[in-house]
């Protein structure tokens, strides 16, 4: 399962990137999106099947907390991509005959780049709020990789700023892309069942 997506999601970028009819702003957004399913995949997967290769469950503190690291990144990132890619569908249907000024190139790499540029921001402050907490010498992480909220519940001192840090993170910025999801496609569907000419209700699907 593994390597089908992996395979499977570098097929889609190599599709995108070698066809030049696929050079627009929804198949970019969807070429970045299966690369950080591709490594949001991968920071879990391989150690677990290592793990089970090797009967070995150990792992050392500093492979944890790079783990919850990458971990975050790429969690909040695949909800940053598919509410860019939500907002892209909502120019798409709602300011046609303006879609391409509108979603240029450069707004495109621009989203992209302010959500790696938000994940990464987010998931260093919780990575070095995690090294503030001291452990036990031996403890068990009760999961198969290491878990923000597992581990902050495993700490011998007081965890209350890294609970209050990672519940308002993952509001704004789970919430908010969440959010902005809905309100996309619900305006699109409420606007589509408007249209009265099944042609029209069809390409707007179709879009």
């Amino acid at each position: 399962m593994y390597l089908i997506t992996v395979f499977g999601n570098l097929l889609i970028i190599l599709a995108v990137g070698s066809d030049s009819h696929l050079h627009i702003p929804m198949y970019f957004f969807l070429a970045n999106l299966s690369f950080v399913e591709i490594c949001f995949t991968s920071t879990t997967i391989p150690k677990m099947l290592v793990n089970i290769q090797t009967q070995s469950k150990v792992i050392t503190y500093a492979g944890c907390i790079t783990q919850i690291h990458f971990l975050i990144v790429f969690g909040a990132l695949d909800f940053f991509m598919l509410s860019v890619m939500a907002y892209d569908r909502f120019v798409a249907i709602f300011h046609p005959l303006h879609y391409t000024v509108i979603m240029n190139p450069q707004l495109c790499a621009l989203l992209v780049l302010l959500s790696w540029i938000t994940c990464i921001l987010n998931s260093l402050l919780q990575s070095l709020m995690m090294l503030r907490l001291s452990f036990c010498t031996h403890f068990q992480v009760p999961h198969f990789f290491c878990e923000l909220n597992q581990m902050i519940q495993l700490a011998c001192s007081d965890t209350f700023l890294n609970n209050v840090v990672m519940y308002f993170a993952a509001v704004l910025l789970g919430g908010g892309p969440f959010a902005g999801i809905l309100f996309s496609y619900s305006k699109i569907v409420s606007t589509i069942h408007g249209i009265s000419s099944a042609q029209g209700k069809y390409k707007a699907f179709s879009t």
